[in-house]
């Protein structure tokens, strides 16, 4: 199983906070490489930190891409066939886990995902989160909110999230924040509708579908 340590921080990151500055210079580094075969020959390297709070988690995604495109701008829209990252996320309490899937110019969406099983409204068991509640992730992208022509050259984007633990308390109950406590969970890149369209993970999915909870790492508390 994949395993990823979560460094504990003593103050959030700004909204202008860099890859290489002093916030998460010290935070582990995660790279999304296993790509699945029904990819173009678009591999984007794309790297991933994450650190804690007591009452937050937030991560940071840096992608060295090309053919970036981005058309959705609003809360729910299908941001995954933009250029886009993901966190999924389970906690160590309750049945389901988290979608939180950005594209590069920061729309995202998010739900609350017991039952994966497909079907034709989505998913078994599952609650869409609403913008009430949503509002709540903070988003800081490199890019504008709309990339459209695609960019086909070489570009380094990043995306910036902080996610209070009180958002995971509303569908999981209440978590006890503590140093070592292990979740799960799993990173993504995707494109879905981007001229080279491509899908990798952290930890290796079994097939074409990141909705897949067996195949999550580890993600442990400093």
């Amino acid at each position: 199983m994949k395993s990823y340590l979560v460094k504990k921080a003593s103050r959030l990151p700004g909204a202008d906070e860099d890859w290489e500055n002093d916030f998460w210079s010290n935070a582990n580094t995660a790279e999304i490489a296993s790509f699945r075969p029904e990819s173009s020959d678009h591999y984007p390297r794309t790297l991933v930190k994450l650190a804690y709070t007591e009452k937050h988690i937030t991560g940071i995604f840096c992608v060295n891409d090309r053919y970036v495109r981005c058309v959705h701008t609003r809360y729910m829209d299908p941001v995954y066939t933009d250029s886009c990252v993901e966190f999924f996320i389970k906690p160590n309490r309750g049945h389901g886990y988290f979608n939180f899937e950005f594209n590069c110019g920061g729309a995202f969406l998010s739900s609350y995902i017991v039952d994966p099983a497909r079907t034709s409204e989505g998913f078994r068991d599952y609650k869409v989160i609403p913008w009430s509640h949503g509002e709540n992730v903070k988003v800081f992208p490199s890019m504008p909110p709309r990339v459209d022509p695609e960019i086909v050259g070489a570009v380094t984007w990043q995306i910036q999230f902080i996610i209070p633990f009180s958002f995971f308390e509303h569908y999981s109950g209440k978590l006890e924040i503590a140093s070592g406590m292990q979740w799960s969970g799993n990173f993504y890149k995707c494109g879905d509708a981007t001229s080279h369209p491509h899908w990798a993970s952290w930890s290796p999915v079994k097939e074409l579908n990141f909705h897949m909870p067996e195949c999550f790492g580890r993600i442990e508390f400093e």
